[in-house]
């Protein structure tokens, strides 16, 4: 997965940060950008692994969500490049509004109508107060984009989140917005992308070589 960039092309490594303890509970909670939970253990090691992954990797920059999660896998990557991490505000998770905290199972309890709708079509229906993909794709896409056309001629790292992921990456796949939901995005998996002559290309989605099972 290791590319070298032309003058005329630019990689980015988009990646998912490692698993805090909202992730890993049974069943687990949103944590959307206000719970603002550090790496759990396992989310550590997940850092730690996709760290070494990316080191033989030519990095020129590193940016992260300013979310604690998302900036400590991104000093794991970072450390091992020499280069400062630097945050954007518009890669933060979206916006989950009253369902933060909450599982998917007591939220389809109070509020049944509300999430029948989002799982239907999360691209226009918000989750209750707060963001739907649509949204967060309108601050996400061009944040990203600016990235690609700022560093053409490099590679570089981004550390985000589920949803932004999941977001960027359907419009690559020639996805629908509103069946985003449906792209897989492990805790600290990779996927590469490519910009090359007004081009934006998806190569590899969610490579997870770097993880063991149990840190899966």
């Amino acid at each position: 997965m290791n590319q070298t960039s032309t003058a005329e092309t630019t990689y980015l490594y988009l990646v998912r940060h490692g698993a805090t303890k909202a992730n890993e509970q049974v069943p687990y909670i949103l944590q959307g950008c206000g719970i603002d939970l550090p790496l759990s253990s396992i989310g550590r090691e997940q850092a730690t692994a996709v760290g070494q992954f990316m080191s033989g990797l030519e990095l020129n920059s590193i940016y992260s969500s300013p979310h604690k999660r998302a900036v400590e896998t991104a000093e794991a990557v970072a450390e091992r490049h020499g280069v400062d991490v630097s945050s954007i505000e518009h890669l933060s998770e979206c916006d989950v509004g009253e369902w933060e905290g909450m599982d998917w199972d007591s939220i389809r309890r109070a509020h049944p109508d509300h999430y029948h709708n989002f799982m239907e079509n999360p691209a226009e229906t918000a989750y209750l107060g707060g963001e739907s993909y649509g949204d967060v794709l309108n601050r996400v896409q061009p944040a990203i984009d600016s990235l690609l056309r700022r560093h053409t001629g490099e590679s570089i790292a981004v550390i985000a989140h589920n949803i932004v992921n999941r977001v960027y990456l359907a419009g690559l796949m020639g996805i629908a917005l509103r069946k985003a939901k449906g792209i897989r995005q492990s805790n600290t998996g990779v996927n590469l992308i490519r910009y090359r002559d007004g081009e934006t290309e998806l190569i590899t989605l969610n490579a997870v070589f770097h993880l063991e099972e149990r840190l899966r």
